[in-house]
């Protein structure tokens, strides 16, 4: 049973809500006026493989979806979510201790661009990141909000995510993000570049005559060059119907 100081920890705040993972009991908050993670976070979540005992970094880990969804698969790893944003801190943590995995997962705030320096060089088996996908800043109003912070590259750039990554893992270490197609080749040429040797890939298509929207790809520090490009996910059988592939991943 929680622990009163649990559950004083975890009491929803204006505007939070409380929702369902699916996933062995685990819940999470989240408040759909600062930002609720979506079908990406959940996808390399999936994509990830971890091996038992293993230390796992998410980078902007947000309201912690990652490492919790993570935790669900592998009962072993330890997962530390860094984040940059107080608030998102708060509420993390406070779905962390809602689903009592205090001793298995830890949130932390500071700069990506910092993170070396936080955590120390070779500190983590495997790097998740699910970065903003936008450079172009133009019509941004307040860029300390929470939308446009997860969303455009106000705060970090692909480089400092990639960059900090290499440094962070240890060698052999496993590199994991999600992000958009078209920027595939300077993501490619920023890993091989920092140390991380593109392995394995997969892009994800909404509808099987669509062009792909999302692209997973992992990383090793340190290995040699060979890609793998996995069998191309499709989304939605029709519009509003999920594929079996989908549906699976979401009720795993």
């Amino acid at each position: 049973m929680p622990t009163e100081s649990q559950r004083s920890m975890t009491e929803l705040k204006d505007g939070e809500r409380l929702d369902d993972l699916q996933r062995k009991g685990y819940r999470i908050i989240q408040n759909p006026g600062m930002f609720c993670f979506g079908m990406d976070a959940v996808l390399l979540s999936d994509f990830a493989r971890v091996k038992s005992g293993a230390g796992c970094l998410d980078l902007g880990c947000g309201n912690s979806i990652i490492p919790i969804l993570m935790a669900a698969r592998n009962e072993t790893a330890r997962f530390t979510g860094l984040e940059i944003q107080p608030y998102s801190v708060d509420m993390a943590s406070r779905s962390v201790a809602l689903n009592q995995l205090e001793n298995r997962i830890s949130i932390v705030e500071g700069d990506i661009r910092d993170a070396a320096g936080i955590f120390g060089a070779s500190s983590f088996d495997n790097i998740t990141a699910n970065p903003p996908y936008i450079t172009d800043s133009r019509g941004i109003h307040n860029e300390k909000d929470a939308m446009t912070i997860a969303r455009h590259e106000v705060l970090c750039t692909l480089e400092d995510v990639i960059c900090q990554s290499a440094l962070l893992l240890k060698r052999s270490g496993h590199f994991f993000m999600v992000h958009r197609p078209s920027r595939l080749a300077q993501i490619i040429t920023l890993m091989s570049g920092s140390g991380l040797e593109p392995k394995r890939m997969r892009l994800i298509y909404p509808f099987i005559d669509r062009e792909p929207n999302l692209v997973l790809i992992e990383g090793v520090a340190g290995a040699r060059p060979q890609l793998t490009v996995e069998s191309p996910l499709i989304v939605y059988e029709s519009p509003g119907q999920y594929t079996p592939e989908i549906l699976h991943i979401y009720e795993e």
